[in-house]
């Protein structure tokens, strides 16, 4: 691929990702714009804009690299991010909006009236986001190495720079409009070369995709469990993710949530049709990306092996601008719903001057992390931030909306016991202080299976035993969320 064309495809992106988000700027006036766009975001630019942040690096690259190294048990990974949506629409959508919160821990301070929640919610929602941001820069980190030559680092600094600017310029209402340019220019950037790469399949005599000898290096032991762990994860997860709840937030109403989730259904259902594509033809065109550990880049080499000349510079330039698209729509999102939390549960002060220095806090810690932290696949890497709010958010949502019974003390155990434990799981995996092959390793890599079913146990049995501690305002917190707005008001009027 040419250097050239590679270095302004990203050029672009970072030049209109910037003057995007200085537009949003413009019409950035209050604090509620910053925070959640003033409640505004109609359902199209809604699901747009969700399906940028959500359509990350994992999606983009890491989906191929697992099809092309593990064949076609990996298409769990596609299904389990879009079923996501789904889990979230039935439970979540329409009384998270209705609840009136800027963040998770506001949510998890009215539901149950309790500060200590609040705080170890907020402990949670930074460790998820920050977790889910540490692959995003590193797979810039990759993508600007394999299209220029430049080391590692310059591709972790350069997307943490541009969202710093994003997000600390103009808040929800920026990224609003970042998110949803980045979401059409990923899809078109992975649809076209996708056409042009299958024309060249068909040319060549179509040759047939085996998956015959695949090389489960992370997966050698225990594949069951490990398919059962990312389903759970996926699956559940989605609900709990801090980026993405938050922009439930920006809905006008309950209605206007529940219709922004179905657009996200078949936005992000029509990209993940097109990551296997990349993956199977790998196969054919890039099989040393197999044993070589870059399967990662897969998406961003094909062009070039399949194509060539002009065509497949072109056309790798289109999907390198892809590629940084989807690192900074999604690492735009993820920041954003950490300073949210670090304005609100840390710094001393709520204001928009505040919220720019949370900006940079919120950054900074992934961006060392990326650095120092050795390389993991990213769609496994993304999967344990996946396990991680499925273990501590996803019982906290789902108890807290439906189940009038939910205590302080059992959200608080169900935290820990589900969410810590999940935590701690990964940190070890990541770490390696634990390796394959045996059960240790499978049960800490893929820990949804087990402290899922913990966090949600733990929620339930703690707060049986302590019904005595359920918070008063219970009965008016059901109400707001089950009830149209219109009802709801006129019942408190």
């Amino acid at each position: 691929m040419s250097r050239t064309y590679a270095v302004v495809a990203v050029a672009a992106v970072v030049s209109a990702t910037v003057l995007v988000g200085g537009f949003g700027l413009r019409i950035s006036r209050t604090t509620s714009d910053f925070y959640v766009a003033s409640r505004t975001v109609r359902p199209r630019l809604n699901a747009a804009a969700i399906s940028g942040e959500y359509l990350s690096a994992a999606s983009f690259l890491g989906i191929a690299g697992l099809v092309l190294v593990h064949g076609p048990d990996m298409l769990w990974y596609p299904v389990g991010y879009t079923a996501g949506y789904l889990v979230l629409l039935v439970f979540v959508a329409a009384p998270l909006r209705r609840s009136g919160a800027y963040t998770l821990p506001d949510f998890a301070e009215g539901r149950l009236e309790s500060r200590q929640v609040r705080r170890l919610v907020s402990v949670l929602v930074v460790g998820a986001g920050w977790l889910y941001l540490v692959p995003q820069l590193q797979g810039a980190g990759l993508t600007l190495k394999i299209l220029t030559g430049a080391p590692g680092w310059l591709g972790d600094v350069l997307v943490a720079s541009v969202v710093v600017l994003a997000v600390a310029a103009g808040g929800m209402r920026s990224i609003t409009f970042v998110q949803v340019f980045q979401y059409w220019l990923k899809l078109t950037a992975l649809l076209v070369p996708a056409l042009f790469l299958v024309l060249a399949w068909q040319g060549d005599g179509r040759p047939r995709v085996t998956f015959d000898e695949q090389m489960s290096v992370f997966r050698a032991d225990h594949p069951l469990y490990a398919t059962y762990g990312l389903i759970v994860a996926t699956f559940l997860g989605t609900m709990g993710l801090p980026h993405v709840v938050v922009r439930f937030y920006t809905s006008p109403n309950g209605r206007d949530a529940r219709r922004t989730t179905v657009a996200v259904l078949a936005l992000i259902g029509v990209f993940y049709l097109l990551p296997p594509v990349y993956g199977a033809l790998g196969r054919l065109y890039a099989p040393e990306l197999i044993r070589g550990g870059d399967a990662d880049a897969a998406v961003l080499l094909l062009p070039g092996r399949v194509i060539g000349g002009l065509g497949g510079d072109l056309l790798g330039a289109l999907i390198a601008g892809g590629a940084f698209a989807a690192f900074l729509s999604t690492a735009s999102g993820l920041t954003m719903a950490v300073a949210g939390v670090i304005t609100q549960d840390v710094l001393p002060s709520r204001g928009v001057r505040h919220f720019r220095l949370a900006t940079v806090l919120a950054i900074s810690v992934p961006l060392a992390g990326s650095l120092l932290v050795s390389r993991v696949p990213v769609a496994d890497s993304v999967g344990m931030a996946f396990a991680v709010s499925a273990s501590s958010f996803c019982p906290l949502l789902v108890l807290g909306i439906w189940w009038r019974r939910l205590t302080p003390p059992g959200a608080v155990a169900g935290l820990l016991l589900g969410g810590g434990s999940a935590l701690l799981s990964v940190a070890i995996t990541v770490s390696g202080a634990v390796r394959p092959p045996g059960w240790p390793h499978a049960l800490l890599a893929w820990p949804a299976v087990w402290t899922v079913p913990v966090g949600f146990l733990a929620m339930i049995l703690v707060s049986l035993a302590t019904q005595n501690r359920i918070p008063d305002g219970t009965n008016a917190a059901m109400t707001r969320f089950h009830l149209p707005e219109a009802l709801s008001s006129g019942r408190h009027r």
